[in-house]
């Protein structure tokens, strides 16, 4: 067959025998009933674990809306009208509301682009900030030692809602949930904390139980209560197909449920060679977000095989700090140990990739100078033909592949 996945705006293909391949990697087909602003609608009138907002909050009350930054696909301005007009119901007015940004350690924002994220309409109701890291409150440490340093304004509130989509973590599980608290609106060295325990071996996509991080995240909620959480799941297009509403854990673990009926796919062995795609532009700009497709793409591919990663990087790397790791002279043993010695954010994300290196191989096909994807410890090639060719000259002409065209979001799973 003609194999082809996604890359930049356009295509890249090669020839694989029917034989050889023993999965091609696509969302499950899941029924929906709503979509979109309706959608939402259902689940504020019918949350999970929890009573209706408008039954809950008082009017007098302060309350924050914690909502993803500008690197997220979080679509604020399709959720936030019908959260509002629940808070209305409960007497609560516009000037009593906030609209937090959950940055993270990413950059501010502009009001061009906050204008953006939640619509003009709501940015003209409502003042709407971002969360800002010299500006935090201490309220104590979590068991595994995690400070609890949280934006003041969220603090200060009444009422903490926390949305979020809900899409397979690398680390954390899953996103979603607490994790708008923790890393959203949380400290650079809370942050650094949290994610340094990613090395653990429980610390990995689509776990929840016994995930360190995940656990680390959702127990900064008891020591800053989460009033409630409004999350949703996405498909390809970007449009919410499911969102749940309610406690920050029974809701967000029905939210968690829904995307594994949807793309957590079952495979009947780790194959040879697995080939992969983020899903081209704009997911590929870039090694910093191709990096996702990688890293879900290892639970599909056996000890000794070979990876392909189908992504053009025309951007390059993303990150001064991510470069600065993926070039360091200790090679890929070196980044995977020294994470575990001195974490830092933006290296998290190379050690990731070289725990990979430690057990396959991985050929890259972008547009990146060979010479330089060569000191990233890559294989470069500039096409998917000439990787596919390189990799049954490895393996044997009756290697088996997997295909993985959406590889950001599907996740493999053999039992």
């Amino acid at each position: 067959m003609k194999a082809e996945l996604g890359y930049a705006k356009t295509k890249m293909a090669t020839e694989i025998q029917d034989d050889n391949i023993i999965g091609i990697l696509k969302p499950n087909d899941v029924p929906v009933r709503l979509t979109g602003t309706d959608e939402v609608i259902r689940a504020l009138r019918s949350p999970i674990g929890s009573p209706r907002l408008c039954e809950t909050v008082n009017k007098g009350e302060k309350v924050v809306i914690i909502t993803s930054d500008i690197t997220r696909p979080m679509p604020s301005k399709t959720v936030l009208p019908p959260l509002l007009d629940e808070l209305a119901l409960a007497g609560v007015p516009d000037e009593d509301i906030a609209v937090v940004f959950a940055l993270g350690s990413h950059r501010p924002h502009t009001e061009e682009e906050m204008r953006y994220l939640v619509g003009d309409q709501v940015f003209e109701r409502v003042r709407c900030i971002d969360n800002d890291m010299e500006n935090c409150v201490h309220l104590g440490n979590t068991a595994s030692g995690t400070p609890v340093d949280v934006f003041e304004p969220v603090v200060r509130a009444d009422r903490r809602i926390c949305l979020g989509n809900i899409e397979y973590h690398y680390f954390a599980g899953f996103s979603g949930g607490a994790k708008a608290i923790m890393p959203g609106v949380s400290t650079h060295d809370a942050i650094q904390a949290n994610h340094s325990q990613m090395v653990q071996e429980a610390a990995h996509a689509g776990k929840l139980e016994g995930n360190p991080v995940r656990e680390d995240i959702d127990s900064v909620a008891d020591i800053l209560p989460i009033d409630f959480i409004v999350n949703v799941v996405l498909n390809e297009k970007k449009e919410i197909i499911c969102a749940v509403a309610g406690h920050h854990i029974k809701a967000h673990r029905e939210g968690c449920a829904f995307l594994d009926r949807l793309y957590k796919i079952k495979i009947p062995k780790r194959a040879d060679i697995v080939i992969v795609s983020p899903g081209g532009y704009p997911k590929d700009l870039n090694l910093y977000q191709s990096q996702k497709a990688l890293d879900n793409s290892k639970h599909a591919v056996r000890d000794g095989g070979v990876i392909i990663l189908t992504a053009s990087c025309k951007e390059g790397l993303g990150s001064a700090v991510f470069e600065r790791w993926m070039t360091a002279p200790g090679g890929v043993d070196w980044i995977a140990e020294e994470i575990g010695r001195n974490f830092e954010l933006g290296g998290h994300k190379a050690a990731a990739i070289a725990m990979v290196m430690q057990r396959c191989d991985i050929y890259l096909v972008s547009d990146m100078d060979p010479a330089f994807v060569e000191s990233l410890h890559f294989t470069p090639f500039s096409t998917l033909d000439e990787a596919y060719g390189a990799a049954k000259q490895k393996l044997g002409d009756d290697a088996s592949v997997i295909l993985m065209p959406y590889g950001g979001s599907t996740l493999p799973v053999t039992d």
